[in-house]
């Protein structure tokens, strides 16, 4: 198998790379594409005592050529993007944030051009090849790709199951030690779009344990979504929201909360990923236990705006995205079917959704793809939402490819997450001017 990483010297790649490796895939070359040299050279070093068959390059041709899986974690402008994205929003007194809302939006009209040139090239170069996308905005990246490379690319994001997993324990079901078995253990009911979605049902041995979970305070104050949104929104939903959805049911409190931060999320991420790459070119031989401290605290300060205390030491040790992303590829390159939280186009999942929007919910995955299993239809709510907030991400799509000044105030005009004419306008001139 030879394997491509677009985005090769991104901080997160070492997890990649080291769950391919114990995965026990056969990978025959695995090559690392930045347009960063400098990054490159520090991720290799990070990797350098893993006796990995890495091969760097700065040239895309070279890395997209005859591969056979691609993973896409790029990140369109950098963190500079990033923080700018944020500040702007929270300078004009709209939330700020990478993947939600006008941060979420502003991100993609830079993206999407990126995307689509990159998707081009794999049709050219890879068409056999199965691209797995982790760069953000999830679910809009993975639609703007899919489109051009139809079922072969597939979103993955570690939210969901990370949620599903908690309710687990919570609820008395060993979750397991990896966030990619727990689909295995019980039946999942969850829905919605990428940092937008809904358990609504959890299911062992025939029985619906969530009923049970929801009806007890004590057991809900155990997971972080419990603590975040709190016992009597939970039970007056019926389900637990995915943690991003804190944004929209605590829009004042959030705001609140991120402007009394010392910084923003990308200004703390920046800030902790330039110590750490200056400090691994000056000293390439420390550079694996340089990463390994970095990646700690990035992992324990994950959400720390809006959260309360430390995160919980079970959700740190679980991992993240790659875990889920190395069990996909083993699906699709012919081993065991493996049911997943992922990111792919509905179909006919939600009747009332266009067949080409991309959902996040359970799928089946195996050597022809990866497949929504049936759910039960969303609510008014969660399909209202679910309406309004694609309506947005496919006028931010338009207004990535065609410069469509319309499209963009459209994005951020009609975002339950905006509410300002005057910021939307500010904000639409500020999406454009990064736009590539």
């Amino acid at each position: 198998m030879r394997v491509t990483i677009l985005g090769g010297g991104g901080f997160r790649v070492p997890l990649i790379c080291r769950e391919l490796a114990a995965s026990g895939l056969a990978a025959s070359k695995i090559t690392l594409f930045d347009v960063a040299p400098g990054r490159l050279r520090v991720i290799a070093g990070v990797l350098a005592g893993d006796r990995l068959p890495l091969t760097p390059t700065t040239d895309l041709d070279t890395a997209l050529r005859g591969a056979d899986v691609i993973f896409a974690a790029l990140r369109a402008g950098g963190l500079e993007g990033r923080v700018r994205d944020e500040r702007t929003a929270l300078d004009l007194g709209v939330l700020g944030q990478e993947t939600v809302g006008a941060g979420g939006l502003s991100y993609a009209y830079r993206a999407v051009p990126v995307v689509d040139a990159i998707a081009r090239r794999i049709a050219e170069l890879a068409p056999r090849a199965w691209v797995i996308s982790m760069t953000n905005p999830a679910g809009i990246v993975t639609g703007a790709m899919a489109a051009r490379l139809g079922n072969r690319v597939i979103g993955v994001c570690d939210s969901p199951i990370g949620l599903v997993r908690r309710a687990c324990a919570a609820a008395g079901i060993d979750p397991g030690t990896s966030l990619a078995e727990v689909a295995d253990r019980v039946e999942i009911d969850y829905l919605g779009l990428n940092h937008l979605g809904w358990l609504r049902g959890l299911r062992a041995g025939g029985t619906d344990l969530l009923p049970g979970l929801l009806a007890d305070p004590a057991r809900l104050d155990r997971i972080e979504e419990g603590r975040l949104f709190g016992a009597d929104l939970l039970q007056a939903l019926g389900a637990i929201p995915n943690e991003y959805l804190y944004w929209y049911y605590a829009q004042h409190e959030a705001l609140r909360d991120v402007l009394a931060a010392r910084q923003t999320r990308g200004e703390h991420v920046r800030a902790e990923q330039e110590r750490f790459y200056a400090a691994a070119a000056a000293a390439p031989g420390q550079a694996a236990q340089l990463w390994a401290a970095a990646n700690d605290e990035r992992n324990r300060s994950y959400f720390g705006e809006l959260r309360s205390g430390e995160r919980d030491a079970a959700d740190v040790a679980s991992g993240g995205y790659e875990s889920i992303a190395i069990t996909l590829v083993a699906a699709l390159s012919g081993g065991s079917p493996a049911r997943l939280i992922l990111n792919v186009p509905n179909g006919s999942t939600v009747p009332a959704l266009a067949p080409d929007t991309v959902i996040e919910t359970v799928c089946l995955a195996d050597s022809g793809g990866a497949v929504p299993l049936p759910v039960p239809p969303p609510s008014e709510h969660e399909l209202g939402l679910m309406c309004t907030v694609k309506s947005c991400e496919r006028a931010i799509v338009d207004a990535a490819r065609t410069g469509s000044a319309a499209a963009a105030l459209r994005a951020f005009a009609l975002h339950p997450l905006v509410g300002s004419l005057g910021a939307a306008r500010a904000l639409a001139a500020a999406a454009a001017a990064g736009r590539p």
